[in-house]
Protein backbone atom coordinates (compact mmCIF):
# COMPACT_ATOMS: atom_id res chain seq x y z
CA UNK A 1 0.00 0.00 0.00
CA UNK A 2 1.11 3.66 -0.33
CA UNK A 3 0.85 4.29 3.49
CA UNK A 4 3.94 1.62 3.28
CA UNK A 5 6.03 4.09 1.64
CA UNK A 6 4.98 7.16 3.78
CA UNK A 7 3.41 9.17 0.49
CA UNK A 8 -0.06 11.31 1.15
CA UNK A 9 -1.64 13.15 -1.42
CA UNK A 10 -0.90 16.04 0.31
CA UNK A 11 2.80 15.07 -0.49
CA UNK A 12 2.08 14.99 -4.18
CA UNK A 13 3.20 17.94 -6.43
CA UNK A 14 2.38 17.76 -10.50
CA UNK A 15 3.24 19.95 -13.39
CA UNK A 16 6.07 21.85 -11.35
CA UNK A 17 9.18 23.71 -12.60
CA UNK A 18 12.60 23.82 -11.20
CA UNK A 19 15.62 26.36 -12.56
CA UNK A 20 18.11 23.41 -11.94
CA UNK A 21 19.04 20.54 -9.38
CA UNK A 22 19.16 22.51 -6.58
CA UNK A 23 16.20 24.49 -6.50
CA UNK A 24 14.24 20.92 -7.35
CA UNK A 25 16.33 19.66 -3.76
CA UNK A 26 14.86 22.94 -2.49
CA UNK A 27 11.50 22.34 -3.47
CA UNK A 28 11.24 18.74 -1.98
CA UNK A 29 13.30 19.77 0.70
CA UNK A 30 10.97 22.36 1.32
CA UNK A 31 8.30 20.08 0.79
CA UNK A 32 9.31 17.85 4.04
CA UNK A 33 9.26 20.99 6.07
CA UNK A 34 6.17 22.16 5.27
CA UNK A 35 4.76 18.50 5.99
CA UNK A 36 6.41 18.34 9.21
CA UNK A 37 8.44 15.42 8.67
CA UNK A 38 11.91 17.50 9.09
CA UNK A 39 13.44 20.59 10.63
CA UNK A 40 14.59 22.91 8.62
CA UNK A 41 18.90 22.12 9.00
CA UNK A 42 17.85 18.89 6.71
CA UNK A 43 17.34 21.22 3.31
CA UNK A 44 21.20 21.71 3.60
CA UNK A 45 21.70 17.95 4.70
CA UNK A 46 20.26 16.87 1.46
CA UNK A 47 22.24 19.21 -0.49
CA UNK A 48 25.12 17.40 0.98
CA UNK A 49 24.17 14.19 -0.02
CA UNK A 50 23.66 15.35 -3.17
CA UNK A 51 27.17 16.58 -3.61
CA UNK A 52 29.13 13.32 -2.16
CA UNK A 53 26.45 10.67 -3.93
CA UNK A 54 23.93 11.56 -6.70
CA UNK A 55 20.39 10.39 -6.07
CA UNK A 56 19.28 10.14 -9.59
CA UNK A 57 18.57 6.31 -9.96
CA UNK A 58 16.94 5.85 -13.50
CA UNK A 59 14.40 6.09 -15.91
CA UNK A 60 13.86 10.38 -15.18
CA UNK A 61 13.73 9.91 -11.45
CA UNK A 62 16.38 10.91 -8.55
CA UNK A 63 15.27 10.55 -4.81
CA UNK A 64 17.10 13.23 -3.01
CA UNK A 65 17.36 12.71 0.67
CA UNK A 66 19.66 13.31 3.78
CA UNK A 67 23.14 12.31 5.04
CA UNK A 68 23.54 9.99 7.72
CA UNK A 69 23.98 12.60 10.31
CA UNK A 70 20.86 14.31 9.63
CA UNK A 71 18.71 11.59 10.32
CA UNK A 72 18.41 13.34 13.66
CA UNK A 73 16.60 16.10 11.87
CA UNK A 74 13.63 13.79 11.12
CA UNK A 75 10.38 13.78 12.95
CA UNK A 76 8.99 10.89 11.12
CA UNK A 77 9.31 9.06 7.82
CA UNK A 78 7.47 11.00 5.05
CA UNK A 79 8.07 11.25 1.26
CA UNK A 80 7.90 14.47 -1.09
CA UNK A 81 6.57 13.55 -4.52
CA UNK A 82 7.17 16.46 -7.28
CA UNK A 83 6.98 16.31 -10.75
CA UNK A 84 8.90 18.14 -13.25
CA UNK A 85 6.95 17.21 -16.99
CA UNK A 86 9.35 19.51 -19.18
CA UNK A 87 12.67 18.06 -16.45
CA UNK A 88 14.88 18.88 -14.57
CA UNK A 89 19.08 18.62 -15.42
CA UNK A 90 20.42 16.82 -12.64
CA UNK A 91 23.95 16.93 -13.74
CA UNK A 92 23.81 15.40 -16.90
CA UNK A 93 20.70 12.68 -16.72
CA UNK A 94 16.91 14.90 -16.70
CA UNK A 95 14.53 13.95 -13.92
CA UNK A 96 11.17 14.44 -14.71
CA UNK A 97 10.19 12.79 -10.80
CA UNK A 98 12.04 14.63 -7.59
CA UNK A 99 11.36 11.81 -4.58
CA UNK A 100 12.46 13.63 -1.54
CA UNK A 101 12.75 11.01 1.20
CA UNK A 102 12.38 11.71 4.97
CA UNK A 103 13.80 8.79 7.24
CA UNK A 104 15.33 8.20 10.51
CA UNK A 105 17.35 5.14 11.92
CA UNK A 106 17.23 2.15 9.77
CA UNK A 107 13.66 3.08 8.19
CA UNK A 108 15.51 5.03 5.44
CA UNK A 109 16.87 0.92 4.63
CA UNK A 110 13.12 -0.34 3.80
CA UNK A 111 11.96 3.01 2.30
CA UNK A 112 14.60 2.75 -0.07
CA UNK A 113 14.12 -1.21 -0.97
CA UNK A 114 10.30 -0.16 -1.40
CA UNK A 115 10.51 2.79 -3.87
CA UNK A 116 13.73 0.67 -5.55
CA UNK A 117 11.50 -2.35 -6.64
CA UNK A 118 8.68 0.50 -7.66
CA UNK A 119 11.28 2.89 -9.57
CA UNK A 120 13.09 -0.16 -11.58
CA UNK A 121 9.46 -1.02 -13.62
CA UNK A 122 10.21 1.41 -16.52
CA UNK A 123 6.18 1.05 -17.10
CA UNK A 124 5.30 2.75 -13.72
CA UNK A 125 8.66 5.01 -14.31
CA UNK A 126 7.02 6.60 -17.59
CA UNK A 127 3.69 6.42 -16.03
CA UNK A 128 5.03 8.49 -12.99
CA UNK A 129 6.87 11.18 -15.41
CA UNK A 130 3.51 12.17 -17.06
CA UNK A 131 0.50 11.23 -14.46
CA UNK A 132 -1.79 13.99 -13.73
CA UNK A 133 -4.11 13.18 -10.77
CA UNK A 134 -2.38 12.66 -6.91
CA UNK A 135 -4.21 9.74 -6.32
CA UNK A 136 -2.50 8.00 -9.13
CA UNK A 137 0.87 8.65 -8.13
CA UNK A 138 -0.35 6.79 -4.45
CA UNK A 139 -1.46 3.79 -6.75
CA UNK A 140 1.63 3.57 -8.98
CA UNK A 141 4.29 3.97 -5.98
CA UNK A 142 2.40 1.15 -4.27
CA UNK A 143 4.54 -1.94 -4.46
CA UNK A 144 1.52 -3.69 -5.71
CA UNK A 145 -0.57 -1.07 -7.85
CA UNK A 146 -4.70 -1.17 -7.99
CA UNK A 147 -5.96 -1.93 -11.88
Amino acid sequence: MATDLALTADAVRLGRTAADRTDAIDQCGTLLVELGAVEPGYVTAMHEREASVPTFVGEGIAIPHGTDASRALVKETRLAFIQYPDGVDWGGPTVHVAIGIAASGDEHLSVLSSLASVLTDPDRAARLRAVTDPSDVLDLLSPEPRP
